[in-house]
């Protein structure tokens, strides 16, 4: 990992007019680890930028704050925290799906194709790892990017409560806080802070929760007409995916959120033995052993038949 990580830094100090895509539907990590890198690579005087399929959250505009729109063909393309093509998004595929020099991840089922792939499957997030090669680079990690960084570190842990915690995520943490990052305030609005909207989704996702297998399984299902009547675009919603495997003997928890198109994305978090890999693995999807996802046709009853079978079949082998 270490001659890679050496190779990987060697590259990006050698090329210009770089693009650096995240996934659709962005989280923290994907957006901190991303933005994290365009802004080193801008102190380096090169021209960097970072596309994403959609809309940024309101409480990730941050790490975007003052980069203007740069204008430059791309030579060089990056995928941060994207386990495979197709979750770049429709349009951003199509248009780069097929070019990405370097892809930069932590996903153990990842599987994305680029000439360069530094996947750390033991880091917490992919931000993590791009901390590892900023360091490589002797990057002067300012304030901001530091961040970026803590901001993507600490959503892909749960506000480091979950399972793919390390020793070096904690030591990687402190490193950003001495860096600059405002730990407080980040973890205040990543964690505390919720719209008056998404308290109304959540008040409807909790109501529709349903437990399976003996209890051992508790899903939620988020609708768009659940987003329609509480005014929610979702932004929040991986907080909303956390919160079925918090009841009592759960060891599956699920959320199935319904898309514009009808189909339906299964986001799938695990205790301890059960993995949430294996079970999306056989969806077509994939993730971490204790968080992963997929997609599910619908109608809703249908995905839901589709992820209970899947659920079962895992449960039943412990």
């Amino acid at each position: 990992m270490k001659t890679l990580l050496t190779e990987t830094a060697r590259q990006l100090r050698e090329k210009d007019n770089i693009l650096i895509l995240t996934h659709a539907h962005p989280d923290g990590d994907t957006l901190g680890g991303a933005y994290a890198l365009c802004r080193a690579l801008l102190s380096l005087q090169k021209k960097a930028d970072v596309l994403c399929e959609d809309e940024i959250p309101k409480a990730y505009r941050f790490m975007a704050q003052g980069l203007g729109p740069v204008s430059f063909e791309p030579e060089y393309i990056v995928a941060v925290d994207v386990a495979s093509q197709k979750l770049l998004g429709e349009s951003v595929e199509a248009r780069f799906g097929g070019r990405v020099d370097l892809c930069i991840d932590h996903h153990l089922s990842g599987d994305f194709k680029a000439e360069t792939v530094l996947n750390d499957d033991t880091a917490s997030s992919a931000a993590e790892v791009v901390f590892s090669l900023l360091k490589e680079m002797k990057i002067d990690i300012t304030p901001i990017i530091s961040e970026c960084i803590y901001a993507g570190l600490s959503t892909d842990t749960g506000c480091f409560r979950y399972a793919n915690v390390t020793s070096a995520s904690f030591r990687a943490a402190a490193e950003l806080i001495d860096l600059g990052a405002d730990f407080a305030r980040l973890n205040r609005e990543l964690f505390e802070t919720k719209s008056k909207s998404f308290a109304a989704l959540e008040r409807m996702a909790l109501n529709s929760v349903e437990t399976h297998c003996d209890g051992l399984f508790a899903l939620i299902a988020v609708t768009q007409a659940m987003l329609e009547e509480s005014g929610s675009r979702g932004d929040d919603f991986d907080r909303i995916s956390a919160l079925p495997r918090q009841l009592e003997d759960v060891l599956v928890g699920a959320t199935l959120r319904e898309q514009t198109d009808g189909t339906f994305k299964a986001s799938v978090r695990t205790n301890p033995p059960v993995s949430a890999a294996d079970i999306c693995k056989k969806m077509n999807g994939g993730g971490h052993f204790s968080a992963a996802g997929c997609t599910l046709g619908g109608p809703l009853d249908a995905a839901r038949d589709t992820l209970l079978t899947h659920v079962k079949n895992a449960l039943e082998t412990l």
